[in-house]
């Protein structure tokens, strides 16, 4: 995706990766550079076989280290099967062979990276690659299964066409979501727990068969913050507009298009999360009536178009009103003008606990930015003002906020 959900605050996290002997190996150096984006420290191992597809020197230019070419390589410290399990906050194969899988289901530990897992005491994840028919082996299934009984974060390959030109289950899922189950494993989980529902995006609401009343809101903000709490622990729920934005398929979407549909969907939803975060563009105005064709230009009046609209429900006013006491809901406010007194009149008319202002009429904060500025007002008369950050920062800053309230 063009816009990355992974926020750059893990600095200093260590990260192992461990690549063994499937033609996906190669994919393993893009998982590097998205780690090392996020701010990690990666240090990498290729077994024997996985050095075919991909060259530990690859890895070193890109930035691991260190990078382990097996258990007697001379450039080796004295005892590197225990040194990822001393450093790094998680270990991660990927591409995972059946080999490596059956291995580590029985404590084999006959190589490096192998020994390595066996000594490794935090999280170890799974990411397999391989043809198809070896997928759906029944040795496969069953060290795949015991894989997860030993506690193993397993990530099921998806389908897709093989190397081979095979179809099937068996290729390795993509960057976003490796690295996004890598960063959950490094992240505070003090979101654990707690259900969360996030909406994003425009509404579109139609006046004939094909043309609509809507916003250029591309979804970023919504999807940013999903993806902070979903790494920080939360049960996530996604109800979005029409966005081009691409989501990793990590949390359940719901698709909607009018605000009718957004209303009905989190009315349904809200009563049983613990927080609600509306962050989509809702339009203000439906057109009513709606013609049921595509309305032709020869037959307007020579004065032109006139549309007239009804205002749409006021989705959060109404689900504030059935607000639990212990529920937190979160609004957000884009503004041209009285920025600060809108902020503080939505802050109160809808019943919330906070509020995320900003400015739609000034570069780097708004729409389709990568970019935003806010404000943020609290129901216990807190206030911040945070400056040009990138939409996965602020994110990160609101889930930081939370104990405030």
């Amino acid at each position: 995706m063009s816009f990355s959900l992974i926020p750059s605050t893990f600095c200093g996290a260590q990260v192992h990766l461990g690549v063994t002997g499937s033609i996906a190996a190669y994919k393993a150096l893009d998982l590097l550079r998205t780690l090392l984006k996020a701010g990690c420290q990666v240090s990498v191992t290729l077994t024997s076989a996985g050095q075919r597809f991909a060259t530990p020197d690859s890895f070193r230019a890109l930035g691991a280290d260190p990078v382990y070419a097996g258990m007697f390589d001379p450039a080796a410290t004295a005892f590197p099967h225990l040194e990822p399990g001393q450093r790094a906050k998680c270990l991660i194969i990927a591409p995972a062979t059946a080999n490596i899988l059956a291995k580590l289901t029985h404590g084999l530990a006959d190589d490096l990276l192998s020994c390595q897992a066996l000594a490794f005491p935090g999280p170890i994840i799974l990411a397999p690659a391989m043809n198809p028919v070896m997928w759906a082996a029944p040795a496969t299934r069953r060290n795949w299964a015991q894989a997860k009984e030993l506690g193993f974060v397993c990530i099921e390959p998806v389908l897709g066409e093989m190397a081979c030109g095979d179809t099937g289950q068996g290729r390795l899922p993509s960057t976003d979501i490796l690295a996004a189950q890598v960063l959950r494993q490094c992240s505070p989980q003090d979101l654990a727990g707690k259900k969360i529902l996030v909406t994003l995006g425009p509404t579109q609401e139609y006046w004939d068969r094909v043309r609509y009343l809507s916003n250029p809101s591309s979804g970023k903000m919504g999807a940013a913050i999903a993806m902070a709490a979903w790494l920080r622990g939360a049960e996530v729920t996604v109800v979005r507009g029409p966005v081009a934005l691409e989501l990793p398929g990590l949390f359940p979407e719901h698709n909607v298009t009018s605000a009718q549909e957004m209303l009905a969907a989190c009315l349904d939803l809200a009563p049983s999360q613990d927080i609600v975060c509306m962050t989509a563009a809702v339009a203000d105005f439906a057109p009513v009536p709606v013609d049921s064709v595509k309305v032709k230009k020869s037959t307007l009046p020579k004065s032109g178009l006139s549309i007239p609209c009804k205002p749409v429900p006021d989705i959060l006013a109404q689900m504030g009103k059935n607000k639990r006491p212990q529920q937190v809901f979160i609004g957000f406010a884009a503004e041209s003008t009285t920025l600060h007194e809108e902020a503080q009149r939505k802050l109160q008319a809808k019943n919330l606990d906070l509020i995320l202002a900003n400015r739609i009429d000034q570069e780097g904060s708004g729409f389709a930015s990568d970019t935003n500025e806010v404000v943020l007002y609290a129901k216990n008369g807190r206030q911040e003002t945070w400056p040009c950050l990138p939409k996965t920062e602020i994110a990160w800053r609101l889930w930081d906020f939370l104990p405030c309230l």
